[in-house]
C-alpha cells in the first residue's frame, strides 16, 4: 500500500528534511506541500536540493488543503499547528514536528511557551525508556496523533535515560552543555544567526533554566523512572550548519561501579537500530551523524568527581526532527521501523 502524504511548512529546514526522507521512502507518496508566505511558489524555488520533488507547488496551509491525505507531517513554529491540526480527520495520521503537543503538563506549557494549550499527543521518541522496562514505541503502534520531540531534548534524554532507569545515577543535579548548529532555529532572518555573527564564534543562549525544552527533558526522565528531576542545560551556538553534541553529567548513585554504569547503557540500547553506544574510550563527533538517523553515545565515569559523563551526538534535523517523525510514522502504520531511514552519515 502507498500512503498519500502532505507536508505543512515545506519551505522550512525541518519541512525540507522531512521531504528529503519521504522522497526515497517506498511506502509514502508526497502529493501536497504547503507554506505560508511562500505559497504559490514551486517547491524547487525554496528547496532547490529536492530535485525529485521539483514538480510540486507550494499551496496555502489550511485544513482543507491538508485533509484527504493518509499522512500529514506538520513542520510549523510553536503555536501554529494546534488550530490547524484540530481541523483534520481523526483517521488521518498527523505527525507534528513542532512543540504544540509535546508537553503533558499544561502549567509547564504556560510557563515556557504561553498561549493556547492544545493537549499532549503520543510522544514520538520510540527509544524512550519506560520505568517498567518497556519503551515508548509500544505507545506509537496504531497512533494517529504523534508529537515529535525537541532536538536538544532527544540528545539529553537518550544520553541520560538508561542511567535513570537503572538507578545508577542520581536524577537531581543533572547538567548538560550542548554545542548546537543554527539550523535548529529555522530559516527566520535573525541578526545572531547571520554568517558574519556565527563564524569564528561560540555563544550561549537561553541560559539559566529558561530554555523551552527544559520541561520536556524533565517529563521524559520521569517516564524513565525518576521521581524528581532537576536539570540545568545550556545550549551553545557554534558555526556548524547542523548537529548537536551534548555533554551531560550526573552524580553516581551510592555504591555504583563503572561496570554497573556501562552495563546500564549497553542493556538499554543493545537492540536499538538508531541509538548506538560506542566502545569504551570512544566519543562521537557530530560529523559522523550528518544525514543519518542515529544518536551516537560515548560514556565515561569521572571517578574523582563521582559523576557519569555522557556525550551524545546527533543531526538535529534528522534524528532530532525529521528522522524521528518518519520512524514514528513507520511504527504507527505497522511498517518496518527502519524503512526509508539510514544509519550512514555523510563525510567529509
Amino acid at each position: 500500500m502507498t500512503y498519500s502524504v502532505a507536508v505543512a511548512g515545506a519551505s522550512g529546514y525541518a519541512g525540507g528534511e522531512v521531504l528529503r526522507l519521504l522522497a526515497s521512502h517506498p511506502d509514502f507518496e508526497v502529493t501536497t506541500v504547503t507554506a505560508h508566505q511562500n505559497a504559490g511558489q514551486p517547491l524547487w524555488a525554496v528547496q532547490p536540493h529536492l530535485r525529485s520533488l521539483s514538480h510540486l507547488t507550494l499551496s496555502e496551509t489550511t485544513p482543507e488543503v491538508l485533509a484527504g491525505h493518509d499522512v500529514v507531517f506538520v513542520a510549523l513554529p510553536h503555536g501554529k499547528s494546534g488550530e490547524l491540526t484540530d481541523g483534520l480527520p481523526e483517521g488521518t495520521l498527523v505527525v507534528d514536528c513542532g512543540a504544540d503537543h509535546r508537553l503533558t503538563d499544561e502549567s509547564a506549557w504556560a510557563q515556557f511557551y504561553g498561549g493556547d494549550y492544545f493537549g499532549a499527543w503520543d510522544y514520538g521518541m520510540p527509544e524512550l525508556l519506560h520505568a517498567d522496562g518497556g519503551t515508548q514505541r509500544a505507545s506509537l503502534e496504531g497512533s494517529r496523533r504523534i508529537a515529535v520531540p525537541g532536538c536538544n531534548v532527544t540528545a539529553i534524554t537518550l544520553g541520560l535515560a538508561p542511567g535513570i532507569r537503572a538507578g545508577v545515577i542520581e536524577p537531581t543535579d543533572l547538567v548538560a552543555v550542548l554545542a548546537v548548529g543554527p539550523s535548529g532555529a529555522g530559516k527566520s532572518l535573525r541578526t545572531d544567526l547571520l554568517a558574519s555573527e556565527l563564524m569564528g564564534s561560540a555563544s550561549a543562549y537561553a541560559v539559566g533554566g529558561v530554555h523551552r525544552h527544559t520541561p520536556e527533558i524533565v517529563q521524559n526522565l520521569r517516564v524513565a523512572g525518576a521521581e524528581w528531576v532537576t536539570v540545568s542545560f545550556t545550549p551553545v551556538l557554534v558555526p556548524m550548519s547542523r548537529g548537536i553534541l551534548a555533554t551531560s553529567t550526573a552524580r553516581l548513585a551510592p555504591g555504583t561501579t563503572a561496570a554497573d554504569v556501562r552495563a546500564a547503557w549497553e542493556q538499554a540500547y543493545a537492540d536499538e537500530p538508531f541509538v548506538q553506544l560506542l566502545p569504551p574510550g570512544q566519543f562521537p563527533r557530530t560529523a559522523d551523524t550528518v544525514g543519518a538517523n542515529t544518536c551516537l553515545i560515548g560514556l565515561a565515569v569521572d571517578e574523582a568527581a563521582g559523576r557519569v559523563v555522557v556525550v551524545s551526538a546527533l543531526d538535529n534535523l534528522m534524528k532530532g526532527t525529521a528522522g524521528a517523525a518518519i520512524q514514528s510514522a513507520n511504527i504507527a502504520l505497522g511498517l518496518p521501523e527502519t524503512t526509508g531511514l539510514t544509519t550512514d552519515g555523510v563525510a567529509p
